[in-house]
C-alpha cells in the first residue's frame, strides 16, 4: 500500500484563499455597526456574555473549514496499491558452511562460525527474487535448508546451525556434491555455490576436485572462501578435567585447493583473515552475482475526495442550521 498522493496538486494553492477570507471576515466584523441603538450601554455592559456571544465566530470557522475541505477534494487525494509483476528469473544460490570444530577458532570474533553466520544472514537478506539454500558440513554433509524464496525461514534455520550435529572433519567434496544435487534440476539462468571453510579436505569419500568438475559440467560456479589466519590461533575447547578453556591450535587454510575448485568452475577464491574482510568478500560476491530482474509495476488507486466532499457539505448544513437558530441575527 502506497502513501496517499494528490492527482491535482496544483489545486492546493487555492488553500491560500482561506486565510484571505478569514482576514476579510475579521475586518468586516470589526467595522460592523449595531442594528439596534440603546440610549445607554451601562446596564448591557454589566450583563455576562451569553453562550452565543462567546462562540459567535463558530459559523465562520465552519464555513472556512468547508472551503478548505472542498479545495483538498479538488486536488483529488488517492490511495494506491502497488502490484509488482516479476518477468525474469533470478539466481539459485547454495551456501556451503563448514561447521567442523576448527570453526570455533577465535581469530574472527566471536569465532569463525558465528562470524560466518552473521555475514551469511546479511547476504541472504540483501538478495531479492533469488532462491537460496544452505548446506552444512563437517565429517559428513547435510542440507539444512533447500532452495527457497522464504528468507525468514532460511535465516531461522541458519541460526539453528551449531557444532556437534555431525562427526568432526572437513568433507569438502561431499559438501560440493550435496550442493550440486540441489542445483542440478534448477532452471535458473545462473547457478552458484559459495563454499566457506577454514581447512583442507580430510573426510568424505569424494575428492573435491572431482566434485568441482561435476559442478562445472552442470554449469555451476563455486566461489570459495577460506576463513581464518594461518598459524597458532586461540580456540575454545571442552577439557574433561578443567572444562571450557582457551588454548592455541594450529590452523592452516588450504587456499591452493580452494583456488583449484574455483578456477575449474570459472569463479573466484578469497581469503578472509578477519570479520571485516569476510563482510567485504560477501559484498563483492553479492555484486558479481546480481540477477537482472525485469519488473512491471501496476497501481490500483482508490479515490478519497468524496469523503471530504460529504464532510464539507455536512459542515455547510450545520452552519446554515445554526445561523437560523442559535446564532440567528437580529435584522
Amino acid at each position: 500500500m502506497t502513501l496517499p498522493h494528490f492527482q491535482n496538486p496544483w489545486a492546493l494553492f487555492l488553500l491560500l484563499l482561506v486565510p484571505l477570507l478569514a482576514w476579510d471576515y475579521m475586518r468586516r466584523h470589526q467595522q460592523r455597526r449595531a442594528s439596534i441603538r440603546f440610549p445607554s450601554l451601562a446596564v448591557v455592559k454589566r450583563m455576562p456574555p451569553s453562550g452565543a456571544y462567546r462562540f459567535r465566530h463558530v459559523l465562520a470557522v465552519l464555513r472556512f473549514t468547508a472551503v478548505a475541505l472542498i479545495v483538498v477534494a479538488l486536488a483529488r487525494p488517492q490511495q494506491g496499491e502497488a502490484l509488482e509483476d516479476v518477468t525474469a528469473e533470478g539466481i539459485d544460490i547454495m551456501l556451503l558452511l563448514d561447521i567442523s570444530s576448527s570453526m570455533k577458532t577465535m581469530d574472527l570474533k566471536p569465532n569463525r562460525m558465528l562470524a560466518a553466520k552473521a555475514v551469511f544472514q546479511k547476504f541472504i537478506l540483501g538478495r531479492k527474487h533469488d532462491r537460496i539454500g544452505l548446506v552444512v558440513f563437517a565429517g559428513h554433509s547435510y542440507t539444512q535448508c533447500p532452495l527457497t524464496l522464504d528468507y525468514n525461514v532460511l535465516t531461522e534455520l541458519l541460526q539453528q546451525v551449531d557444532f556437534g550435529h555431525v562427526e568432526d572433519g572437513t568433507a569438502i567434496g561431499t559438501a560440493i556434491l550435496n550442493g550440486v544435487n540441489r542445483l542440478r534440476q534448477s532452471n535458473a539462468k545462473s547457478k552458484v555455490m559459495i563454499l566457506l571453510t577454514d581447512g583442507g579436505n580430510n573426510a568424505g569419500e569424494v575428492d573435491p576436485v572431482t566434485a568441482a568438475r561435476v559442478a562445472q559440467a552442470l554449469g555451476i560456479k563455486i566461489y570459495t572462501v577460506g576463513v581464518g589466519k594461518d598459524g597458532d590461533q586461540p580456540i575454545e575447547v571442552d577439557d574433561p578435567v578443567f572444562g571450557k578453556r582457551i588454548v592455541l591450535a594450529r590452523s592452516d587454510v588450504d587456499l591452493g585447493l580452494l583456488k583449484q575448485i574455483a578456477d575449474i568452475t570459472g569463479a573466484k577464491t578469497y581469503h578472509a583473515q578477519d570479520s571485516q574482510a569476510l563482510q567485504d568478500i560477501y559484498a563483492t560476491i553479492d555484486k558479481l552475482e546480481k540477477s537482472d530482474i525485469k519488473t512491471t509495476s501496476y497501481y490500483r488507486y482508490r479515490e478519497l475526495f468524496m469523503g471530504l466532499v460529504y464532510l464539507a457539505l455536512l459542515l455547510i448544513l450545520i452552519e446554515a442550521a445554526l445561523a437560523h437558530t442559535r446564532f440567528r441575527k437580529v435584522p
